[in-house]
């Protein structure tokens, strides 16, 4: 993950830009990740570990409907999830006067495993990715081939510096 990560965050610094995280699956290795880079205060906003569905409710606007309809980690979930953090942050700041919100938002849900369901998004291995971004949101759907779930929660938090990399070099259509 070294690799990416350095990329990213030189980016980030270079281009002036900050980021935000949504995680539920990776339990918040990708906050802690872009946090261990000396000069994440100037690039990093904050984070949220959403690995429950109430706290999804708290943190992410969501309602009781999205309980009722939920059926497992798909693109339009982490979608939803990088958009609302996008605005919640972006709301907070103006309220303080300080800034107009992350330049991208990380979100990402899946299932590390070791055990799961039956549809495809249910299978440990599985993760959902979203970078929103003023411009839109990209999204990208993984499949590790593993049911090991440290391995997975790590190659879900390398996976969303992936794709939050190929925004920034807007290699991905938003």
């Amino acid at each position: 993950m070294q690799p990416v990560l350095h990329e990213v965050t030189t980016l980030l610094k270079e281009r002036q830009e900050t980021v935000a995280v949504a995680e539920t699956a990776a339990g918040g290795l990708i906050s802690s990740s872009l946090l261990a880079v000396p000069g994440a205060s100037g690039y990093y906003k904050g984070g949220l570990t959403l690995y429950t569905l109430p706290s999804r409710i708290a943190y992410a606007n969501w309602t009781p409907r999205h309980l009722q309809d939920y059926a497992g980690p798909t693109p339009s979930i982490v979608q939803e999830l990088a958009e609302n953090t996008r605005y919640n942050i972006a709301k907070a700041e103006e309220d303080i006067g300080k800034g107009h919100g992350p330049t991208y938002v990380i979100a990402e849900s899946g299932t590390a495993g070791p055990t799961g369901g039956t549809s495809r998004n249910r299978q440990p291995g599985y993760v959902a990715l979203a970078v929103s971004t003023p411009r839109g949101t990209a999204t990208r759907e993984i499949e590790t081939g593993t049911s090991e779930r440290t391995e997975n929660m790590q190659l879900f938090a390398k996976e969303a510096l992936v794709l939050l990399r190929d925004v920034i070099k807007g290699e991905v259509k938003l």
